[in-house]
C-alpha cells in the first residue's frame, strides 16, 4: 500500500485470503486464459501481461459488495480484458509508426497456451460453417494477418473463433450489436482465408524448413534459392535494440544472400529445431543464448515469407 491508500500490489502478490483486495482462487485461475486472449489480440506477451494486470486491478479495486454482485466472474474478466485490449489496439497504429524497423508479433512455443482456448461453438450459434478451423497453437502467419484487422474485428475474431464466446457476449465487450459483431467476425475470417493463415504446421512446411536450414548452414546458395518462392519476403524485427534489416528484404537472390550473410557473421552459431504454431522453426543459438527465432510461411513447396525475430524482448519464451 502507498501512503495515500492506493494498493500497488501486482496480481502475483495477491492471496485469496487477503480480504478486501483478494480476488479468490477461481478468479486468479483465469489468469492463463486471459493471457492467451491478450496475446492473440495484441501480438506480444508483454502487452498481454499488462492487459491482464489492468483487468485484475479493476477487479480488486471494486468493493466486496460489487464483486459479490458479479454472477459470472469469468465473463466479467473476459469483457474487461477485451475492452482493455481494444484500447491498446486503438493506439497500436501510432506506436507501430514510431517503432524502429519492421514490427513482428512475438513467436511463442506451440504448446504455450495449450488448453486455454474454448471449445468450438455449438452448431446452433448461427455460424457453424463460416468459422475458420483453428487449433490452440498460435502462428505468426495468423498474427501477421490479424495486424491488418480493425481492433473490433480482431477482438470479435479471437473471442468467437478461438475462445467460443457467443456473439451477444462479445457485443457487450465491444459495445456493438450482436449482428454487427457477427459481421465483424465474418470480415476477419475473409482476411484469414485470403492469406491461408489458420496456422497449422504440415509435413510439407516442416520438410521445406529443414531443407532450408540444411542449405543455409551448408552455404549452398543454389539449393537455398530453389526453396524460395519468387515473391519471397523476409522481415526482421530488432526493435531498435539489436541490428536488423529495417525494411523488408525482397526477392529470391536478396533473401538467400541475406540469410547466408547472417550465418557467415556468426560462425559459431547453430540453428536448433523448435516448434511454433506455424510448424517447424529454428532458434539461432550463439554463445549459449537464443539470439533469433526463424519461422516461415510455406506454399506449394516454397517459402513465401521468412520472419526473423531478433528483438530480445520478444525471445523470452525461448531462453533456456
Amino acid at each position: 500500500m502507498t501512503g495515500d491508500g492506493e494498493d500497488t500490489r501486482t496480481v502475483s502478490d495477491l492471496d485469496p485470503a487477503d480480504g478486501p483486495v483478494g480476488v479468490g482462487d477461481a478468479v486468479l485461475a483465469e489468469r492463463r486464459r486471459l493471457l492467451a486472449i491478450g496475446y492473440r489480440m495484441l501480438g506480444t506477451l508483454a502487452e498481454a501481461e499488462d492487459a491482464v494486470q489492468e483487468t485484475y486491478v479493476r477487479w480488486y479495486r471494486m468493493t466486496d459488495a460489487e464483486r459479490a454482485a458479479v454472477r459470472n466472474p469469468q465473463g466479467w474478466l473476459t469483457r474487461v480484458m477485451s475492452r482493455v485490449c481494444l484500447d491498446v489496439l486503438g493506439s497500436a497504429r501510432a506506436r507501430r509508426e514510431r517503432y524502429v524497423g519492421e514490427w513482428l508479433p512475438e513467436p511463442v512455443p506451440a504448446d504455450l497456451f495449450s488448453g486455454a482456448a474454448g471449445r468450438a461453438p455449438a452448431p446452433d450459434d448461427g455460424d457453424p460453417f463460416d468459422r475458420v478451423s483453428l487449433d490452440e497453437e498460435v502462428s505468426t502467419a495468423l498474427l501477421v494477418v490479424m495486424e491488418a484487422m480493425t481492433p473490433a474485428e480482431r477482438v470479435a475474431f479471437v473471442l468467437h473463433d478461438v475462445f467460443a464466446l457467443p456473439f451477444d457476449e462479445i457485443a457487450e465487450a465491444v459495445g456493438r450489436s450482436p449482428a454487427a459483431v457477427r459481421q465483424l467476425a465474418t470480415s476477419a475470417r475473409r482476411r484469414v482465408r485470403a492469406h491461408d493463415a489458420p496456422g497449422r504446421g504440415t509435413r510439407e512446411h516442416d520438410d521445406v524448413l529443414a531443407a532450408f536450414v540444411a542449405a543455409a548452414t551448408g552455404g549452398d546458395l543454389a539449393a537455398l534459392t530453389g526453396l524460395l518462392d519468387p515473391s519471397v519476403t523476409l522481415r526482421a524485427d530488432g526493435g531498435g535494440v539489436v541490428s536488423a534489416a529495417r525494411r523488408p528484404v525482397l526477392g529470391v537472390d536478396h533473401v538467400a544472400r541475406f540469410v547466408l550473410g547472417i550465418l557467415q557473421k556468426r560462425p559459431t552459431a547453430v540453428l536448433a529445431a523448435r516448434r511454433t504454431g506455424d510448424g517447424l522453426a529454428f532458434a539461432l543459438e550463439d554463445e549459449g543464448r537464443v539470439q533469433a527465432l526463424v519461422n516461415a510461411r510455406v506454399r506449394d513447396g516454397r517459402i513465401t515469407d521468412l520472419w526473423l525475430q531478433v528483438n530480445p524482448g520478444k525471445l523470452t519464451t525461448w531462453s533456456a
